[in-house]
C-alpha cells in the first residue's frame, strides 16, 4: 500500500515539472527586455528624461501655482466684487517712444508701458515673508483682467519677443500689478491752417471696453506723475509737453465710461521747410526781377527768363501739395507760395505791357515821320518783334515847335478876342491820367518803377506774413 501511494506521487510530480519550468521564462524575458531598454538609455546619454524632468517641474510648478492662488476655486469670468461698488482700477503709463507721425493720414505712432493696479481678494495668499509672485502670460490668460482698449486706434499690438512682453505681479494681500508692453497707432485730428509754423495737440485715450462706470472705475494711480516718458527726439517735431487727464464718454446704448488721456503738445520744426520751401521761393521771386534790369528790347531773355520762374514756383507748388493732407482749408504755406507765384507772374506781365507800349510809343514816332510810300514798315522791327531807332533812317523834318507857335499867332491874329462862348465847359486831364499817359509814351519809366516797387511789396509781404505766422 505504501508503495503504490509512493508511485502516485512520482507520477504527480512527474505531471507538474515541465508546466513550473515553463512559467518561468516570460519573468526572465521581462527581466531582459528591462536591461536592454536601460542600456539603450544609457546609450543616448538621457536627454529625454532630462526634457522630461523640465517639462513636468515647469507644469508642477504652474500647477502649485494655481493651487496657491486657488484659481480652480473661483470664477473668474466675473470682476471682483461682483455686484458691490465699482472695483477701482490705477493706471501707469511710461511711453517709451513716438516712433511716428503722418500728416497725410492724420496719425501718430506709440511704444509704451501700460500697467494696471487693482485688488483682487480671491488671489489673496498666505506668505510668511510678504513677497510677491511673478508670473508670465500664461497666468494671466485664467484671471480677470481689465479689459482696457484705446479708442480712436487703427492698429496695436502686443509685443511677443522672444516672449509676450506681460508680467503680472500678485502680492499675498490680493493687490496685483499687471504691465503689458504695446505699440499703438491712434487717430490725431490735426489742424493744417498754420502749416508749417503750426502746433498739433494729440492725445491717447483709455477706456474700458465692457465695464461702465458703475462696474469699473479707471483712474491715474499717481495723479499727474502717473505718466513718465524717456527721452524722446523727432525729426520734424518738437515735444513740448506730456500731460494725463481725466474724462468721461457716454454711449446711448451702454452708459458712462470712464476715460483717460494722455496729451501730448508737438510743435513742428521749422528749418527744414525753410531749406525746401520758403528759400527756394525766395530765390525764384528775386530771380524773375533780373528781367528789370535787362534791356526792353531783348525780348528772348526776358521772356525765358520769366517762363523758367514760373514753371519752377509751379514745380515747388506741386510738391508741397504732394505731400500734405488734401483738405479744404487754405494753409500758411499755400498763402506764401501763392502770394510768391503771383509776384513771379506780374513779372511776366510787367515786360508784357513794357513791349507793348514800347511799340505802340516807336509806332507813333514811324506816323508822325513822312516816310515813303515805297518805304517797307517790316525792316525797322527787330528780328524780336520790337521797333529800333537805330534801323530806321529817319529825314529831318521841321522844327515843331516854331511851326505850332506861327500857327498859333496867325489864329489868334484871325479870331476875335473873347471870352469863352456860352455852354462851353474847360476841361484839364487829372494828374494822375496825365501821369499814365506820360509813363506809356516813356515806357522804359516802367523798369524804373518796377525795380523799387516789387522789392519793398515783396519785403512788406513777408513781415506781415512772418508776424502773423511765427509768433
Amino acid at each position: 500500500m505504501r508503495l503504490a501511494l509512493l508511485a502516485f506521487r512520482l507520477m504527480c510530480l512527474a505531471w507538474l515539472w515541465p508546466l513550473t519550468h515553463n512559467s518561468s521564462h516570460p519573468a526572465k524575458k521581462r527581466r531582459h527586455k528591462e536591461h536592454i531598454g536601460e542600456s539603450t538609455k544609457q546609450k543616448h546619454g538621457g536627454r529625454v528624461d532630462l526634457k522630461l524632468k523640465k517639462l513636468d517641474s515647469t507644469k508642477s510648478l504652474l500647477i502649485k501655482s494655481e493651487q496657491l492662488l486657488r484659481i480652480e476655486d473661483h470664477d473668474f469670468a466675473m470682476r471682483p466684487g461682483f455686484g458691490g461698488s465699482a472695483i477701482p482700477v490705477g493706471i501707469d503709463v511710461q511711453v517709451e517712444s513716438i516712433d511716428g507721425i503722418s500728416e497725410v493720414n492724420m496719425d501718430f505712432t506709440m511704444t509704451l508701458y501700460l500697467r494696471h493696479y487693482w485688488q483682487d481678494d480671491r488671489l489673496a495668499f498666505p506668505s510668511s515673508s510678504n513677497k510677491s509672485r511673478t508670473f508670465d502670460a500664461r497666468l494671466v490668460k485664467k484671471i480677470w483682467v481689465p479689459d482696457v482698449f484705446f479708442v480712436h486706434s487703427k492698429r496695436s499690438f502686443i509685443h511677443d519677443t522672444t516672449m509676450e512682453n506681460i508680467m503680472l505681479r500678485v502680492f499675498p494681500d490680493g493687490n496685483i500689478l499687471y504691465s503689458v508692453r504695446i505699440t499703438v497707432t491712434a487717430l490725431c485730428s490735426m489742424d493744417f491752417s498754420s502749416f508749417p509754423l503750426d502746433t498739433q495737440n494729440c492725445s491717447l485715450e483709455l477706456e474700458s471696453y465692457a465695464y461702465n462706470e458703475n462696474d469699473l472705475m479707471l483712474y491715474w494711480k499717481n495723479g499727474n506723475d502717473s505718466l513718465r516718458t524717456d527721452e524722446i527726439v523727432l525729426s520734424q517735431f518738437f515735444v513740448e509737453d506730456f500731460q494725463p487727464s481725466f474724462g468721461l464718454a457716454f454711449y446711448s446704448s451702454t452708459g458712462w465710461y470712464n476715460r483717460l488721456y494722455i496729451n501730448f503738445l508737438l510743435r513742428r520744426h521749422i528749418f527744414f521747410f525753410m531749406l525746401q520751401t520758403y528759400f527756394p521761393t525766395m530765390l525764384m521771386v528775386m530771380l524773375s526781377w533780373v528781367s528789370f534790369w535787362i534791356d526792353r528790347r531783348a525780348v528772348p531773355a526776358r521772356v525765358s527768363l520769366g517762363i523758367t520762374t514760373v514753371l519752377t514756383m509751379s514745380t515747388i507748388i506741386t510738391g508741397v501739395s504732394a505731400s500734405m493732407p488734401q483738405v479744404s482749408y487754405v494753409k500758411a504755406v499755400d498763402i506764401y507760395l501763392w502770394a510768391s507765384f503771383l509776384f513771379v507772374f506780374l513779372s511776366v506781365i510787367e515786360y508784357a505791357a513794357v513791349n507793348y507800349f514800347t511799340t505802340v510809343e516807336e509806332m507813333k514816332r514811324l506816323r508822325k515821320a513822312k516816310i515813303p510810300d515805297s518805304y517797307d514798315a517790316n525792316q525797322a522791327m527787330a528780328f524780336d518783334g520790337c521797333f529800333h531807332d537805330n534801323d530806321i533812317d529817319l529825314t529831318p523834318f521841321p522844327d515843331t515847335t516854331s511851326t505850332s507857335n506861327t500857327e498859333r499867332n496867325t489864329q489868334s491874329r484871325n479870331s476875335t478876342v473873347s471870352g469863352p462862348t456860352q455852354g462851353t465847359r474847360l476841361r484839364r486831364k487829372h494828374p494822375l491820367l496825365q501821369h499814365l499817359s506820360f509813363i506809356m509814351s516813356n515806357s522804359y519809366m516802367i523798369d524804373s518803377y518796377s525795380r523799387v516797387i516789387f522789392p519793398l511789396a515783396y519785403l512788406l509781404f513777408n513781415i506781415i506774413y512772418w508776424s502773423m505766422y511765427a509768433s
